[in-house]
């Protein structure tokens, strides 16, 4: 099947790149408005049915007209002079918020922006009065967006939102701030955009630096960008349209993350083509480009299938999660990379046979061959200083493993950190009000015996939670139309986003309704803090599944592609210690270092798949080419050695690609232990475990690493051994 996919696109290059590229160009102008219909708004949502906060979310949107993809901003309204309001001034405050209820927002668009591409946001929002400040120092407002926080078109509208009520205020001689989820999003947005842009642009620029000095030529430089853009394009449309025909709902930051990960897998595979593919040429220079193309590709086309289906295999387990961020993230990402892996054998050995040895140009290297450099050099002391080597890469490791003491998780929205104007009203709002004012944790109550509610029948219940502590007022009782359902909203004195808050809300606010909710009623305590405490409980559940599931089927992979018992319980480990030594890392940094709560509850899990799926890549494209190598006359520790010395610049250069792809995730708001610990895991996957303890293990094992298989040791019959050359490597 490789070698037909493979073949094929080297013989007809020109109709496998046009097609790739109409279809990436089509999808690229689709998949905003195909993402946007399969996009859930609220975290709350993901959880399955038989958790608390869930059957309280479905109370709400029932009962009391909440809208499933509502978002909240609280606005502060104050005089300008600081003095308190006068009950004039809070007749102005109301009068002018009913005006702002009945004008509609209209979203902002890019100029010559299609209309049909994006969908459209604009509203009119829910402006109501919430509260007057006990010294009456100013009134919050509650208002009603609908959409996502993380949608564009959703934070321009807020904007306008925004803009419009501080001109309007000021004019009436008020001053206002805004608060809640989704103006933070905004201004956090707003205050990372350079950076964020900033940071894309050394990425693209270290990718192209990194092959304009590895490779000395402008296509390598740019054809991996221009093929990972178009087959990322089909891919991202791809998962659009699976999410459709399953009915899968995505996190708003899945296709982002989809975007991170394509980037850095795709420039890998084309990087590990181009450093074969000039290996194959210099060692064969009468043969024709295309036929070199065709054998290059189908060959290192095994590796690269073996490394993607690893990362599919591996995502894949995420379908079994419980929690439902993790089920739509891990199949989205696994369609995505199945597209990759398509195109890694098709567009890419097409792109080789099309441009030739001109893929090299101005270039003149492969007129010659060079000495033996730095990637030799290193080779030769691994094989002939195993064991020395392989006792440092485990002391390193050890040593950050050894940071996960005490580790604990943090179940915050992160972002909290930034000093952004919705942080600064939060702040002057929780001077004179609980922190949960802007965000209360609520209590539904619903009869189950078909009688009707009534506010004196919920006394009990309502006076047992005043006297739970941390929680710092009460709201009234409130019943829906028909007087069978009702809520009851709890202003904590924690922010609701804090892990004190998330522990009131999943003990002593539980506690409390448990024992007081009347007889023929049922009552679920509902919120961001519920939520996340709920969150936490079905995480925890998910990693205790996941984590075998996926180690399970990786092994699999493993066994199957490399035949050998022995060799897969090596790879295995060493991505298992790699994993241990970047959480580690994670958590010496974070938590003891920066002193933050935790490490993002979302952590492990990602890190365990993404260092263990694709730093996998780098020990099967090492191990692979010790196999052929050992395949050759000659003792093992000399085959490690010219394995190490051929994979080394790829290695080396596709794991700085991919972890600078990473690195961009800490201009994302709230990604910042992500970002770090991807970039890190990448690199102790690509530096520490599969150029220097892999060809160890190998060297000390030598033949027998194939065990129960026999190694064979004659010459490889696919195409001679090259003469010994100098790699340069970044």
């Amino acid at each position: 099947m490789i070698r037909a996919l493979t073949g094929y696109s080297t013989r007809n290059p020109w109709k496998v790149i046009t097609l790739w590229v109409v279809l990436g160009i089509s999808l690229a102008l689709l998949s905003p408005m195909l993402l946007a219909r399969v996009t859930q708004s609220q975290t709350g949502d993901f959880l399955p049915k038989s958790y608390d906060s869930a059957a309280a979310l479905r109370i709400a949107e029932e009962n009391f007209g909440m809208r499933p993809d509502a978002t909240t901003v609280t606005v502060l309204v104050a005089r300008t002079d600081g003095q308190a309001l006068t009950a004039a001034d809070q007749q102005r405050v109301e009068a002018e918020a009913a005006k702002l209820a009945q004008r509609r927002v209209v979203m902002p668009r890019k100029p010559d922006e299609p209309a049909f591409l994006v969908p459209d946001r604009s509203q009119t929002p829910r402006v109501a009065p919430a509260m007057v400040a006990p010294d009456r120092g100013f009134e919050l407002l509650s208002v009603e967006l609908t959409g996502n926080a993380a949608d564009e078109g959703v934070q321009g509208v807020y904007r306008a939102f925004r803009d419009a009520t501080r001109a309007q205020f000021t004019d009436a001689g008020m001053r206002t701030g805004f608060t809640g989820g989704l103006a933070d999003a905004v201004d956090t947005a707003d205050s990372h955009r350079t950076a964020a842009t900033v940071g894309s642009a050394l990425v693209m620029g270290l990718i192209v630096l990194l092959n304009v000095l590895v490779f000395r030529s402008v296509a390598a430089a740019l054809l991996p960008l221009f093929a990972v853009a178009m087959i990322g394009s089909v891919a991202g449309g791809a998962v659009a349209v699976a999410a459709t025909l399953t009915g899968l709902k995505l996190d708003a930051g899945t296709p982002g993350l989809v975007s991170v990960v394509l980037l850095g897998i795709g420039v890998d595979y084309l990087l590990f083509l181009l450093f074969r593919f000039r290996e194959h040429l210099r060692a064969r220079p009468e043969q024709p480009a295309r036929e070199a193309a065709a054998q290059v590709t189908a060959r290192v086309g095994t590796a690269i299938t073996s490394a993607a289906l690893t990362i599919v295999a591996a995502f894949a387990t995420l379908g079994v999660a419980s929690f439902g961020q993790f089920r739509s993230l891990g199949p989205a990402i696994a369609v995505a990379v199945l597209v990759m892996l398509l195109g890694s054998l098709t567009m890419m050995p097409a792109l080789l046979a099309a441009c030739g040895r001109g893929m090299f140009w101005p270039s003149r290297s492969l007129r010659r061959q060079p000495g033996e450099g730095f990637a030799a050099r290193f080779g030769t002391l691994v094989a002939r200083r195993p064991l020395p080597m392989l006792l440092a890469a485990l002391a390193l490791l050890g040593a950050l493993a050894a940071g996960m003491t005490g580790i604990r998780m943090d179940y915050g929205l992160g972002g909290a950190g930034d000093r952004t104007p919705a942080a600064a009203t939060a702040a002057e709002i929780s001077r004179t009000l609980p922190a949960g004012v802007s965000d209360p944790t609520s209590v539904y109550v619903v009869t189950t015996d078909g009688t009707t509610l009534t506010p004196g029948r919920l006394d009990g219940l309502s006076h047992a939670l005043t006297q739970v502590e941390g929680v710092g007022k009460t709201g009234g009782t409130v019943l829906n139309g028909d007087r069978r359902a009702a809520r009851i909203d709890l202003y904590l004195t924690a922010d609701p986003q804090s892990r004190r808050a998330r522990d009131l809300a999943s003990g002593p606010v539980r506690a409390a309704v448990a024992a007081h909710t009347p007889a023929g009623t049922s009552a679920h305590v509902g919120g961001t803090a519920a939520i996340f405490a709920d969150i936490s409980t079905a995480v925890d559940h998910d990693l205790s599944i996941v984590f075998p599931v996926a180690a399970a089927l990786i092994a699999l992979i493993l066994l199957l592609l490399l035949r050998s018992l022995l060799a897969p319980l090596v790879l295995m480990l060493s991505v298992g210690l790699g994993f241990a030594a970047t959480l580690g890392a994670a958590t010496l940094l974070f938590q003891h270092g920066l002193g933050e709560p935790g490490v993002s509850f979302t952590l492990p899990l990602v890190l365990f798949l993404f260092v263990v799926a694709l730093g996998t890549d780098y020990n099967i494209l090492i191990t692979d080419r010790i196999r052929e190598e050992m395949q050759r006359p000659g003792p093992p520790r000399a085959a490690v050695a010219r394995a190490v010395r051929h994979t080394t610049p790829a290695i080396a250069t596709a794991g700085l690609v991919l972890a600078g792809s990473f690195a961009t995730l800490a201009a994302t708001p709230g990604s910042e232990q992500v970002a770090f610990a991807l970039t890190l895991g990448i690199l102790l996957s690509a530096v520490v475990l599969s150029l220097v303890l892999v060809p160890a293990v190998a060297a000390l094992l030598g033949r027998a690493l194939w065990w129960p298989l026999r190694q064979a040791r004659h010459h490889h019959r696919a195409e001679p051994a090259p003469e010994p050359y100098r790699v340069p490597v970044p």
